[in-house]
């Protein structure tokens, strides 16, 4: 019996993967949409690489990982019947991590999010019908807590339903949550909210750019538009890899809601700009709140040109509002259960901001070894 996974080709997923294989001997059955079976196995060295040599994943791969070549919106998953019962049949536990992370869009959102979380329900009660179903873990958001300002919010108060939402992704979330409630009411559930995931805290590479990008680019301004004493709640993602594998496979967590991040612990724009001005031996940057207004202007009317400053502009647009709440988002269960805290941001920040650059925003993966047996070349 496997733990069908979802969203393994990702980064939070891949993470994931990578330490339930190895952290916790599981084996895994994992949906990957490919053009055959070769480009699936690719596409997972693709994903894995950044935490296993070839020997080991391409063992991992003949022993403990069965691929399903299906598309998470598709009824079924687009999977053939022989296909999908073999599905139901060895699925013993299901992790869904798969998201569509594209705040502009609410087409991507609605498809992605729920049409695909809604799919992954669907099998999950099929399970539960068979033979049982020993957990649903959904990961979700912190987002779901929807606008807020100057707060710390409990797992348990941070769904409001007259809130408004920030954006397409915290609304969408914040329904699959209520979906997988009310459709799997007797099944074991946890919930599984990260904060802003950046980074990881044992080595600089990263294989994703789009919040590094947004920190770089502020990283390199000499006049900040925020408050210095803002709390920006910032979690690296081997932090949030464990405690969904941890906890997904404990027989009985003591909650069913967690948060994944920095907490009260997080730090302060003064605290992260102090820190990284330091490895760089270069002078700290002046805050100026009252500019927030006007640089929001200015984003906003930058990104909609084209170019690398347009596309730098819409990111930052994207992610303005996460970086202006001043919201923490208590994560005394996680730090608790786990018996330890995530790493503060400012002691690997400068290492993943460094390889940022010198890579120019890429990650150079490495084609699948020529001599391997079952070549996915």
């Amino acid at each position: 019996m496997a733990i069908f996974l979802t969203g393994s080709t990702g980064y939070i997923g891949a993470h994931v993967a990578a330490n339930l294989l190895q952290g916790h001997g599981a084996a895994l059955n994992l949906l990957v949409r490919a053009r055959d079976a070769r480009d699936a196995e690719l596409r997972l060295w693709q994903a894995l690489q950044l935490h296993l040599e070839f020997p080991r994943f391409y063992e991992f791969l003949q022993t403990r990982v069965r691929v399903f070549r299906g598309d998470l919106t598709s009824p079924g998953f687009g999977l053939g019947r022989d296909e999908y019962d073999r599905l139901v049949h060895t699925t013993d536990s299901i992790i869904h991590c798969a998201a569509s992370l594209n705040r502009k869009s609410e087409k991507s959102c609605l498809n992605v999010n729920l049409r695909g979380t809604l799919e992954v329900l669907t099998l999950a009660r099929h399970v539960e019908h068979y033979h049982g179903l020993r957990r649903f873990s959904q990961v979700s958001t912190v987002a779901v807590a929807g606008k807020r300002s100057n707060e710390v919010v409990t797992e348990d108060r941070a769904i409001e339903w007259d809130r408004s939402d920030y954006d397409p992704y915290a609304r969408t979330k914040k329904f699959c949550e209520h979906m997988m409630r009310v459709l799997l009411p007797d099944t074991p559930k946890t919930v599984f909210r990260p904060s802003i995931v950046l980074g990881d805290s044992r080595y600089p590479e990263t294989t994703q750019f789009d919040m590094v990008k947004a920190f770089v680019f502020l990283a390199g301004l000499p006049v900040l538009p925020f408050r210095s004493t803002d709390k920006i709640d910032i979690v690296n993602v081997d932090f949030v890899a464990e405690a969904i594998s941890t906890l997904h496979q404990k027989d009985q967590p003591l909650y069913d809601t967690y948060h994944l991040s920095s907490g009260t612990d997080s730090q302060t724009f003064r605290q992260l700009t102090t820190a990284l001005a330091a490895a760089q031996n270069k002078r700290a940057p002046m805050f100026m709140p009252f500019a927030e207004k006007p640089f929001s202007g200015s984003v906003n009317f930058l990104s909609n040109r084209k170019g690398s400053l347009g596309y730098g502009s819409s990111l930052m647009k994207v992610f303005m509002p996460y970086l202006t709440w001043n919201t923490v988002f208590d994560n005394s269960r996680v730090t608790s259960e786990l018996g330890r805290k995530p790493i503060p941001f400012s002691q690997y920040s400068f290492p993943l901001l460094k390889f940022s650059r010198d890579n120019q925003f890429h990650y150079r993966y490495q084609p699948w070894p020529t001599a391997a047996g079952g070549s996915a070349a």
